[in-house]
């Protein structure tokens, strides 16, 4: 029996002060993303999906085929990273989610991304 995918997610995220308007409830954020393959056998990356939610509780679900554009395969002991981003109307915020994945046999799975916060420097909420 094969070992179960053993795949790692990092985020970082920055605030990107110049692309945001906070006088327009515009906050843009960037966020680079490592997905890590711990395991014995390539997995592919299929699609995404994140739950984004501002600091008035407001969530926004994105959907979609693979990350940037590409659904990349990722060989044992390598990774994939990318850096992506996202608005929204407060400086505080957090982003969540999961990317669908699938193995060399075709047989899919889910790799959770853990919450991570969206905030400008020094905000205290």
């Amino acid at each position: 029996m094969l070992d179960s995918p053993r795949v790692c997610v990092q985020v970082q995220s920055v605030y990107i002060e110049s692309q945001s308007s906070p006088d327009d409830e515009r906050f843009v954020f960037a966020y680079t993303v490592t997905i890590r393959n711990l395991g014995r056998n390539p997995v592919q990356l299929l699609g995404r999906y994140w739950l984004i939610t501002n600091g008035n509780g407001r969530e926004t679900e994105v959907q979609g085929e693979g990350v940037v554009g590409v659904q990349p395969l990722i060989t044992p002991g390598n990774e994939y990273q990318y850096t992506s981003g996202a608005v929204i109307e407060t400086p505080l915020g957090t982003m969540q989610g999961h990317y669908e994945m699938v193995d060399e046999q075709g047989n899919g799975f889910r790799v959770a991304i853990p919450v991570f916060r969206l905030a400008i420097p020094d905000f205290i909420h």
